[in-house]
């Protein structure tokens, strides 16, 4: 079994920057990739960014530009950094991975950005 533990979300001011955590019970080295994905008040679930076990990254439209993810094997841990955030960047974030075939997702952090 996996459990992904997303943290670091909460009120942020517009232009401010986030930094957001995904700590997993097993050495992300087991997961050929991760993945970040959003979902905003009133929309389908959106892709934010994904991440493979090499290192090879890609990012939804939505965000592009404004966003970069990465892994630390030593911590366990996918981040999101998330910059020049926007209203409508308010959303619940959520963390999946793949393990053995299978697609593991956190509970989500709420993110707001609001002054």
């Amino acid at each position: 079994q996996v459990h992904l533990v997303e943290s670091g979300g909460g009120l942020v001011q517009p232009g401010k920057s986030l930094r957001l955590s995904c700590r997993s019970s097993r050495n992300v080295d087991n997961f050929p990739s991760m993945a970040w994905y959003r979902r905003v008040p009133g929309k389908e679930r959106e892709l934010v960014a994904t991440i493979t076990i090499g290192g090879d990254t890609n990012y939804g439209d939505s965000m592009r530009g404004r966003v970069s993810v990465s892994r630390d094997n030593a911590e366990n841990t996918m981040y999101l950094q998330m910059n020049s955030l926007k209203p409508e960047d308010t959303a619940v974030y959520y963390c999946n991975a793949d393990f053995q075939y299978r697609l593991f997702w956190g509970q989500g952090t709420q993110v707001t950005v609001s002054s």
